[in-house]
């Protein structure tokens, strides 16, 4: 039973792999049969649909303070700091066409949402955030690793080599920004794209930290929200407050959050709770260990085992916990299908408790799926997938939302309706074209029509 299990482990990261992972060949009829009649790719656009519970205002302003003043690596920094006046963007080069229609889209959610001054430059005007679009190779020439990333006071690539070994490029040097430039692969999916450009362009214009325990946000390394939520959007809308200015200290900033948070979110005046205890440091480098691709089998399992010992031991009742489960059933299914079913089951209780029946669940109830499909038991399979699908759906991410489209397309196939069964792997399809690309789209199609019981 673990070789399907291991095929939607990969699937179920499909959001953070870069398309350029290998992965398992597709045989020629499979690639005929997908190939064939792809329907047209689908894409979202709007907010996304999701049910963000509202956070007290106090919370909300202490989240604000560790977004804002320190980096990822704990550098901490001297002062707030942002673009002051309007901002406009810039696409340096060819840009796949599904980058310009997504940074549309976003440029729109950022003007409505988050009340910022933003626009795309005139042609050949230097922008304040420039975009630049080059093949992942020599984007990981110079960032070995790096998916995308964002630099300051650069605009463009060339710019960017010439000054990148100077403090120029340093985030903490800043007392105002007034250019970034955004580097992200031309060469991959359009949703690896538009993930990119929604993280990326958050942080040239907000928060340069991300942290582990919000759970409704992009400024989180667990790549569970691929798009900004409402969450991300109130944060940016603080950022951009007019009482707050460029050079301020943490006294500053702190004094005038009370009276910002009230007039942005007057939902959360009421009273506030314990402060969330910020992650460990063990905790965070288990976790990452857990996830990292470069891992060994064994080594992200001891990883994975870890974090959960270290959530539990720190009392953490929140959504690290679960995800801390979450990441040893994905690590314990190359080795302990016992281990990977019971961390799946523990994950999916502890989502439960707390109230996250949405996203969160729904990359729970893709294994639980997977676990029923492969065991032929559809009616199981359908239970998890019908209550995941809208979840990926409002979430606006097209890898899961394709990958358990195909899963239940394959459901549907046992129980004997075809037709249905068609007509649901062709939306999935439609999907993943923009999920994955047509390539990997072959070879994902090709995974998840393997769980199938005599595939």
């Amino acid at each position: 039973m673990l070789r399907p299990f291991l095929i939607l482990a990969a699937t179920a990261l499909a959001a953070c792999t870069p398309t350029g992972a290998a992965g398992p060949e597709a045989t020629r009829a499979t690639v005929a049969s997908v190939t064939e009649a792809l329907p047209p790719a689908r894409r979202f656009s709007g907010r996304p649909q999701l049910d963000t519970p509202v956070q007290p205002n106090g919370q909300l302003a202490r989240d604000f303070m560790a977004l804002t003043f320190q980096l990822e690596t704990g550098r901490a920094l001297p002062v707030f700091t942002r673009f002051e006046g309007p901002i406009t963007v810039a696409v340096e080069g060819d840009a796949p066409a599904s980058l310009e229609a997504d940074l549309d889209d976003l440029l729109d959610r950022l003007r409505k949402e988050a009340r910022i001054d933003i626009a795309r430059a005139a042609p050949d005007e230097m922008g304040s955030i420039t975009i630049t679009a080059l093949p992942r190779r020599q984007l990981q020439s110079a960032v070995p690793g790096a998916a995308c990333f964002v630099v300051p006071r650069v605009s463009g690539w060339r710019d960017y080599l010439a000054r990148r070994f100077g403090s120029d490029t340093d985030w903490a040097t800043l007392d105002t920004r007034s250019r970034a430039s955004v580097f992200l692969p031309a060469d991959v999916s359009p949703q690896e794209i538009r993930d990119c450009l929604h993280e990326e362009i958050a942080q040239a214009l907000g928060p340069l930290n991300d942290l582990y325990r919000l759970p409704d946000s992009v400024f989180n390394d667990d790549n569970t929200h691929v798009v900004l939520t409402d969450y991300d959007m109130l944060i940016l809308r603080a950022y951009y407050d007019d009482s707050l200015k460029s050079g301020m200290g943490q006294e500053q900033v702190a004094e005038r959050l009370p009276a910002i948070m009230a007039r942005i979110n007057p939902r959360g005046r009421r009273a506030d709770k314990t402060a969330t205890q910020e992650s460990d440091d063990r905790w965070t480098e288990s976790l990452k260990g857990a996830l990292s691709p470069a891992g060994s089998p064994r080594a992200r399992l001891t990883h994975a085992r870890n974090a959960v010992t270290l959530a539990k031991a720190a009392g953490w009742q929140d959504e690290r916990l679960a995800f801390s489960q979450l990441a040893l059933g994905r690590a314990a299914l190359a080795s302990d299908g016992t281990t990977a079913i019971a961390s799946f089951l523990e994950a999916s209780a502890s989502y439960g408790k707390l109230g996250r029946n949405g996203i969160h669940s729904a990359h729970v109830a893709l294994q639980l799926a997977a676990i029923a499909l492969t065991s032929g038991r559809p009616d199981a399979a359908l239970r998890h997938l019908d209550a995941a699908i809208p979840a990926a759906d409002g979430a606006q991410n097209a890898s899961l939302l394709a990958t358990l489209l195909l899963m239940r397309a394959e459901a549907a196939e046992l129980q004997g309706a075809r037709s249905e069964a068609a007509r649901i792997r062709r939306e999935g399809l439609a999907w993943g074209r923009y999920a994955w690309g047509d390539r990997r789209l072959i070879e994902r199609a090709a995974e998840v029509a393997s769980l199938r019981p005599g595939a």
